[in-house]
Parts: structure tokens; sequence; C-alpha cells
């Protein structure tokens, strides 16, 4: 597998990102939903890394710079044939080490409440990350759960 920065311009990586925001929206209530969409991916304080195996798209993420001692993941998502595979461990800890690279203190993300976001949930608190109240510009909201980890 090879991690590498994304400039969002490849049909594979639209058709990931536009399956993943059709998926936050079947799961989650529209004003609870957060994932970005390919345009605000785009911003100069967001930067992309999808996972391949060859010409094959595994998954993908992002880190997004909140400030420069902190950072915040976005848009975790791994291809649906390729779930349980461990492509999104090795994306997080992709985007954990490029946030130490950084000098970031503490990493945070939003993920969902409900029982569908559990196995991201099980993830993230497998590598240290901690649940905490809303960060950033996030609300408190019983359909989102907020977590950190100190790096």
């Amino acid at each position: 597998m090879e991690i590498r920065e994304d400039d969002l311009t490849g049909k594979a990586i639209a058709d990931l990102l536009r399956e993943h925001l059709e998926n936050m929206y079947e799961i989650t209530p529209p004003e609870s939903v957060h994932a970005l969409d390919l345009e605000a991916l785009r911003s100069p304080d967001i930067t992309f890394w999808a996972a391949w195996e060859g010409n094959e798209l595994l998954g993908c993420g992002a880190l997004k710079e909140l400030d420069p001692r902190s950072g915040e993941i976005k848009s975790m998502r791994t291809a649906n044939i390729h779930r349980r595979k461990g492509v999104a461990s090795k994306i997080l800890e992709h985007l954990i080490q490029e946030a130490k690279r950084r000098g970031y203190d503490r990493l945070n993300l939003e993920t969902g409440s409900f029982p569908e976001f559990a196995p991201a949930r099980s993830l993230y608190t497998r590598y240290g990350f901690e649940y905490r109240g809303p960060f950033a510009d996030y609300i408190d909201d019983p359909n989102s759960v907020f977590m950190t980890k100190k790096l």
C-alpha cells in the first residue's frame, strides 16, 4: 500500500468522496453532517492523502490545520471493498505521523454517534484518542462524537 498526497483531481477519488458524502447523509441528519465535499477539501489549510495498491484506490484521509499547534482529521474513508483489511489503520498512522512532523501537540476529530460509526470510534480509541467536548467551530450535538489525541 502506498499513501501519497492527492491533488483531488482524479475520477477515483471524486467517486470515493461522493460515496462518502452520500453515505453520511444516509446515516446522519443533514444538520449534523460535517464531511467535506471535493471543493471544501481543496482549502489551503487541508492536506489530503489517498492510499493506493497499484492503480486501485483503497481509501483516503485528510489533515486540517486548526492552528500552528493542532490539527483535525477529516475525510477518513475506506473503499467498501477494502474494509477490514487495515487500510484505515495505515491512513490514520500516516496522519498521526504527519501531525507530529508538523509539531502539533494535539490531533482532534469529529465522527458520528450512531452505531454505524462504532468501528471508527473503536479505531480511534485503539490509537489513543479520547473523548472530549466540541472544538473549533463545532457545537454540542448528540449526533456527533468529538475525540482528541495528545501527541
